[in-house]
């Protein structure tokens, strides 16, 4: 162990979490029973039949659902469609480092509000607001926050789903961890409080497999049409064949199986993220109680460069993401992103070992 390459980097899901077997036959199943469709080019919303069971399940009507290549690809569309060069965007800071290209490559001034335990600084958010400022929308993961593992709080989703009525500014809610709990009870959604306001996105990546690239959409009355249009202007339609695939797998009731399973055997490794953090980076880093997800981050507690901890992490045979990336200012020189679940236990107590090894190096 202790001369193998350990990879916090990226949060993908392990190759033993794929329901392979159970994938062949859906495909099958939906080859046999509906092939000149999923085939065929289709209209941009998507696969009526998981439009359908999403609609079911979120209670928003169909026509309000549009299913993309993954989530991702319909954060870049909501950007092209809503930010003009110079707009003020607001983030959770850390945020998602992939969403700040997007809007980045949109034009957007983008602004960080800090993250705390129980979600963004709303006080912050409220002092902007009320000084004049006036953001476009409000990119914010409530569920299990990637980098930083932390769940919004009630009052701080019910206040910001009030202050984009107020102030007019729309809500992009990321939740594709959010069916991925291990502890506790679910909290309602952005989209629930304020469904006016909230283009909320989720996928399956991280529930069946990042390879079907199935991801969807619940856009507002007002922006339903033009995001559909602007999927059809782009790619005309996402694969019908993997969304109806998706369809077929929930359709069967596998999905809650996949769910349970998912926890079973992600759970054993939060645990041994939290028992190793305690371990080995006490009195080193702080953090904050995960209960779900993919990731936990870690804030440093001495003064350490990002490029001087990459670099002796590498020298450690230990890859981290650069957690700069994160941070929509000039922070995060000594955040750290912690993904556990691709990762074994033994992996875990290992890699942060030799992460608090370099910390201790390096703080001299």
């Amino acid at each position: 162990m202790s001369t193998s390459l350990i990879r916090l980097t990226r949060g993908v899901p392990p190759a033993e979490s794929f329901p392979v077997e159970q994938i062949k036959v859906c495909a099958e199943a939906v080859l046999d029973s509906d092939a000149a469709r999923v085939l065929q080019y289709g209209k941009s919303r998507g696969y009526p039949l998981l439009r359908d069971t999403i609609a079911r399940e979120t209670g928003a009507d169909p026509e309000r659902i549009i299913i993309g290549q993954g989530s991702l690809q319909l954060q870049d569309l909501v950007a092209r469609m809503l930010v003009q060069p110079g707009d003020v965007v607001y983030v959770e800071e850390p945020t998602y480092d992939r969403t700040l290209t997007i809007l980045r490559r949109a034009g957007a001034h983008v602004i960080g509000l800090p993250l705390a335990a129980d979600g963004p600084d709303v006080e912050a958010l409220e002092d902007r607001l009320k000084k004049g400022e006036r953001p476009v929308l409000f990119y914010v993961i409530p569920d299990f926050q990637n980098p930083s593992g932390t769940v919004m709080a009630r009052q701080k989703r019910e206040r910001i789903a009030q202050l984009s009525r107020e102030y007019g500014f729309w809500i992009m809610e990321d939740v594709p961890y959010r069916k991925l709990r291990y502890r506790g009870e679910d909290l309602p959604t952005l989209w629930d409080l304020a469904p006016e306001r909230v283009i909320q996105l989720s996928s399956y990546s991280k529930l069946i497999s990042p390879g079907l690239r199935v991801g969807y959409a619940i856009a507002p009355e007002g922006l339903a049409d033009d995001l559909a249009k602007m999927a059809e202007d782009t790619y005309i339609n996402a694969s019908y064949f993997n969304q109806a695939i998706v369809a077929e797998f929930i359709r069967r009731g596998w999905l809650e199986e996949q769910l349970a399973r998912l926890k079973a055997l992600y759970l054993p490794r939060l645990d041994a993220t939290m028992e190793a953090l305690e371990a080995h980076l006490k009195g080193l880093a702080t953090w904050h109680r995960v209960d779900g997800g993919f990731f936990l981050g870690i804030t440093l507690n001495h003064d350490v460069r990002a490029d001087d901890l990459l670099r002796a992490a590498q020298e450690a045979n230990l890859r981290l993401t650069d957690g700069r990336g994160f941070f929509a200012g000039s922070g995060g020189d000594g955040f750290v992103r912690l993904p556990f679940c691709s990762l074994t236990p033994e992996e875990i107590h290992e890699g942060i070992a030799r992460l608090a090894s370099v910390v201790r190096t390096l703080a001299g």
